[in-house]
Parts: C-alpha cells; sequence; structure tokens
C-alpha cells in the first residue's frame, strides 16, 4: 500500500523470513558461518537458541540456501511430531517407499536409506525449528537418531533451533543424554541500537529504497525501547510505522508515527506469542481504514471517498502452548517472556550493550575417504510401542475437553472419510495439538474455513496413554506430489504451523 509512496519495489519488513533479506550484523552473519563449518565438519548435535523474534527460523532458511550441494536438507517446522510421526516425516521427505507402517520397519528403512545416500557421497541434515516445544519422547527419538552411523561417520546431522526454554529442558536429569551429544552451541542475541540502526536502514535500500533514511533519531529510540532488539518486533513497528506516515502523506518517520505503532502492536509487556504473530483490534482495523482511504485519494484524487468495508475475517488463534518452565537461575540471560523488564534488569536493546561474540572455529579440515560402511544397532528399534487411535470419540472415562460445535463436526466427517478413503491417499496436516487446546482449534477451524474450501477441513483425535491430541487436516490427493503442489498454494495463514503431506494409512495407524 505504501510502496509507492516511499519509492519501494517490495514491502522492506514482512514477518516471513525472506532470504534476500538477510541481515549479516549483529553476529548474524558470523553465527551463519560457524553454523556450516560445524554442520559438515562436525558429527555432534547443534543446538542454536534465542528469543521468540530473533530471527531464528531466517537463519534457518538461509542456512538451507547455503549448505553445499552434497547435503540434503530436511526441515521438520511442526514441534508437535510424536516420536513415531518424525520418523515418518524424515521417510516422507527422503521418498521411502515403506512396506509397512510398523515402526520398527520404518527405521530399517531409514537407516538403509541413509547408507545408501552416504556411499554415494551425500549427507543429509535434519533441522528441527520450535524444538522446546516438542515433546520430551520426541526429543529422547532424535537422540536416538543420532546414534545412525557407519564405522567412521554419523549417517545424520541435526540442529536444533529453540527458544530459551530448550536450555531449561536441556538442564533435565532426564535429558543429561542428549544434552552431552549436543557439540555445538548458538546464541541469537537481540540487536542493541546501533545495530537495529543498521539492520532497519539495510532493510529499506534492499526494498529498492534509495533515497535517505527515512526514520528519524526520535523514531529510532522509540523501536529501540519497544522492540527489546528483536527482529520481528522491529519489522512490526516499522511496518505500521511506514502505514501511518503514509496515511499522514509524510516521507518522514517520526517518534508519533512510532507510538502509534505501538499503540496499535499491543506488545507493551516483554511476552510474545510463541505460536505466530497475529494482528488485530480495533485500532489495527483503523490505522488500515485510514491508509486505505489515503491510497485510494492518491490514487483517485477526484474521485468519492467509498464506505468502509466490512472488517476482515479474524486471524486463525494460535493452539494454546504448555506453560513455560521457569526461567534460568543465572542472571547472564533473562527470559524476556517472563515479565516486563526492570530499570536493573534491562535488555541489550535499552541499555546499547553490545551483545557477546561468537568463539571462531578452527580452520577446515581436509575431508578423510569414505570407510567401508557397516549399519550399527538401533537401540530403540526393539521398544515395542502400541500404534496411536485415532478416533471420532473421547475415550470411556475421559474429561471431555470441551470440543465446539465445529470441531465436532468435522470429528464425525472424518470418520466418514476415513472409513470411505483408500490407504494410498494423501493430505496435508495443518495443525497437531493437545487435545487441552479445543478451543484454539475451534478457532483455528473457523477462520481456515474462511480461507479455503471448509468442506476440505477434518480433524481428527488420536488417543494416548499421556494425553489425547487432536488434529486439523487437509485435502484428499492422490500422490504426494499432488499433496504438496497444494500444500505450496495454501494461504499463509494456513502455512503457520508447519503444514506437511501425509498419507492415510499413517493416520490410521
Amino acid at each position: 500500500m505504501y510502496l509507492e509512496h516511499f519509492g519501494l519495489t517490495e514491502a522492506p519488513f514482512r514477518i516471513t523470513p525472506h532470504t534476500d533479506f538477510f541481515f549479516e550484523g549483529a553476529n548474524r552473519g558470523a553465527t551463519l558461518e560457524a553454523l556450516l563449518y560445524a554442520i559438515t565438519h562436525d558429527e555432534g548435535i547443534v543446538k542454536v537458541s534465542g528469543e521468540v523474534g530473533s530471527g531464528k527460523t531466517m537463519l534457518c532458511r538461509v542456512l538451507m540456501e547455503r549448505l553445499p550441494q552434497n547435503v540434503e536438507t530436511i526441515h521438520l517446522a511442526n514441534p508437535s511430531l510424536s516420536r513415531d510421526e518424525i520418523l515418518f516425516a524424515l521417510a516422507d521427505e527422503l521418498q521411502i517407499n515403506l512396506a509397512t507402517n510398523r515402526v520398527n520397519a520404518v527405521l530399517r528403512a531409514l537407516q538403509e536409506h541413509l547408507i545408501d545416500l552416504y556411499a554415494k557421497g551425500r549427507q543429509v541434515v535434519v533441522l528441527i525449528d520450535e524444538a522446546h516445544a516438542m515433546p520430551a519422547e520426541t526429543l529422547e527419538e532424535i537422540r536416538l537418531l543420532s546414534n545412525l552411523e557407519s564405522n567412521r561417520h554419523k549417517l545424520l546431522q541435526i540442529v536444533l533451533f529453540g527458544q530459551p526454554e530448550l536450555n531449561d529442558i536441556l538442564r533435565r536429569t532426564e535429558m543429561r543424554q542428549l544434552k552431552e551429544r549436543i557439540t555445538h552451541n548458538f546464541s541469537l542475541e537481540p540487536l542493541v541500537r546501533s545495530d537495529i540502526t543498521q539492520y532497519i536502514s539495510f532493510r529499506m535500500r534492499a526494498a529498492g529504497y534509495k533515497g535517505p533514511d527515512v526514520f528519524s533519531a526520535a523514531a529510532l529510540k522509540r523501536i529501540t525501547g519497544a522492540s527489546l532488539g528483536l527482529t520481528r518486533r522491529i519489522n512490526i513497528l516499522c511496518d505500521k510505522a511506514l502505514l501511518a506516515a503514509f496515511a499522514g502523506n509524510t516521507h518522514q518517520i517520526t517518534a508519533t508515527h512510532v507510538n502509534a505503532a505501538i499503540r496499535d502492536a499491543e506488545f507493551r509487556s516483554s511476552t510474545f506469542p510463541r505460536y505466530g504473530l497475529w494482528l488485530g483490534g480495533a485500532v489495527a482495523a483503523t490505522l488500515l481504514v485510514a491508509a486505505g482511504l489515503a491510497y485510494f485519494q492518491f490514487k483517485h484524487p477526484a474521485a468519492e471517498v467509498p464506505a468502509a468495508s466490512p472488517a476482515p475475517l479474524a486471524p486463525l488463534p494460535p493452539p494454546e502452548p504448555p506453560s513455560p518452565p521457569a526461567p534460568p537461575a543465572s542472571p547472564a540471560a533473562p527470559a524476556l517472556e517472563s515479565s516486563p523488564p526492570t530499570q536493573a534488569n534491562r535488555t541489550p536493546a535499552e541499555s546499547g550493550e553490545a551483545s557477546t561474540a561468537i568463539t571462531p572455529l578452527p580452520a577446515a579440515v581436509p575431508e578423510q575417504p569414505a570407510a567401508p560402511i557397516a549399519a550399527s544397532p538401533i537401540d530403540s528399534a526393539e521398544k515395542a510401542r502400541a500404534p496411536d487411535q485415532v478416533s471420532a470419540q473421547r475415550p470411556s472415562g475421559q474429561k471431555d475437553p470441551v470440543m465446539g460445535p465445529l470441531t465436532r463436526k468435522r470429528l464425525d466427517e472424518t470418520r466418514k472419510w476415513l472409513d470411505a478413503t483408500n490407504d494410498s491417499r494423501w493430505f496435508i496436516q495443518l495443525l497437531s495439538t493437545d487435545a487441552g487446546s479445543a478451543r484454539h482449534v475451534e478457532g483455528f477451524i473457523a477462520g481456515a474455513s474462511g480461507l479455503t474450501d471448509p468442506d476440505a477441513i477434518r480433524v481428527y483425535k488420536v488417543e494416548r496413554q499421556n494425553g489425547d491430541r487432536l488434529g486439523v487436516i487437509y485435502g484428499d490427493f492422490p500422490s504426494r506430489a499432488s499433496a504438496s503442489q497444494a500444500l505450496q498454494q495454501l494461504p499463509p495463514a494456513l502455512k503457520t504451523y508447519g503444514p506437511y503431506p501425509r498419507q492415510v494409512r499413517r493416520l490410521r495407524n
């Protein structure tokens, strides 16, 4: 809307990661280089932690683009995968044809495929986003996957991306074995004031802006204080400030515009949503309407101003996250999500302190020739696991999670669909969460129904001893390729929770 007003070729402050806008300042570039080295020359698990909105997903996307061509990357963006589902997800990504749904057989097939790839000089790297939100049993399965090896090398390189809560989880006694397998730890620190100034200028010019800096010193100061140095917050505030300046027909961003953006953003505390940021509310609607009227008058100065359109569909609400662990005792890494910063415990963006430098890694060593390959035993393959039960009714004796009418209707329709659908069909997994988040699932269904074909949205329930889970799925496709093609065409709002293709037979088993 404001692109032509500021001479931009594209939006400079989008929330979704755009690798052309990767900012290499504030140690981001050094972290990327260190990650590339660690992945290609080391065999342990790598961990990257940072506050929500600090740029972990952007770093992950850039990393995927810059890894060597002999490296096959698998990006798992769904943190709700169970220990069995993560095996099937890996098999899907590697396009392994499975003759059975037995977990032990899947694990064997996965190992054999990795051995074949290794013999061909290929390396497989699994990038796991939102690792802090994964169930403990899934993290344990990740540890077991790290045991897959040939005589001399690991067959699977694993990188964990997560919020600081991941560090707390790894401190638990039962996670000691996983923690010991982590050989490199990287942290994305919040941007300090000088970094924020450079970051905003970089993003504007990457989007095609060629004039003098439009953000005044006072505006930058307000952005620094309100953003806490988190790039996502910076993007939101800058985007709203540009919109406010456009609505006011000015090219200079002042503190007044930023103040309006801060009020509109409504993140006055340091708490940030864990499963994405959704814009909405009366203030947002007012700002968008004002900008829309300004844009209409700019394009049609002699025309009458049209009446305001009805409010857009409310964005899909995120699933209710689990209660966050207690913040670490060390004062060196304050949890920005726990409480607003006090005068005695200020964030780097407010105090202007420099962020911690990354210790450089040693120079690359020559690659060793491939050794004869021998499959190692898999200590998890012999564990007997009861298959999940997919049901449209709640188990007897269990408290009803108070599912809404849309959820119940979809559950019943999904049961009928499963009865009539062949195991070889495919669908898209949109969301998976615990049954206690039924209220958010109801809202997700309502929002998704306004964005795509409502008849293609289905809901299933998985019964487990440690708690039932609800899943929202979409579509009915003859092949994985057609499901993947449909996934690419989904509205951005439906891609928030890392959707991926699944086969019907795996839902039954």
